[in-house]
Formats: structure tokens, C-alpha cells, sequence
């Protein structure tokens, strides 16, 4: 008959064997998160007066 014992675990694996390098840059062009909303902002108010006008 098996044990009714519960198997003391610590919980799942962090990471799955992964290893993450965050001073390591990749490359690519980088936008500042400030022009990103402010981009989205302009839209919604372009967005918003072209519907009032037309």
C-alpha cells in the first residue's frame, strides 16, 4: 500500500534552466517609454477631433 505522506516540495523550478543576462545589450534602436505615451496620447486626441469635426 503506498504512503499516505505528502513529499515535501519547495515549489516549481525558477527558470527551467534558463539564465538571463540583463547587462548584455542587444542592439536595436531604444525609445524612451515618455514618447511612446505621448504618441498614443496625440493619436487619441487626433482621434477624438476627427470624429467632432467630421
Amino acid at each position: 500500500m503506498p504512503s499516505l505522506k505528502r513529499k515535501k516540495s519547495e515549489g516549481p523550478m525558477r527558470g527551467a534552466g534558463l539564465i538571463q543576462y540583463f547587462d548584455v545589450d542587444e542592439g536595436g534602436f531604444k525609445i524612451d517609454p515618455k514618447a511612446v505615451i505621448g504618441v498614443v496620447v496625440a493619436f487619441i486626441i487626433l482621434e477624438l477631433l476627427s470624429h467632432i469635426v467630421i
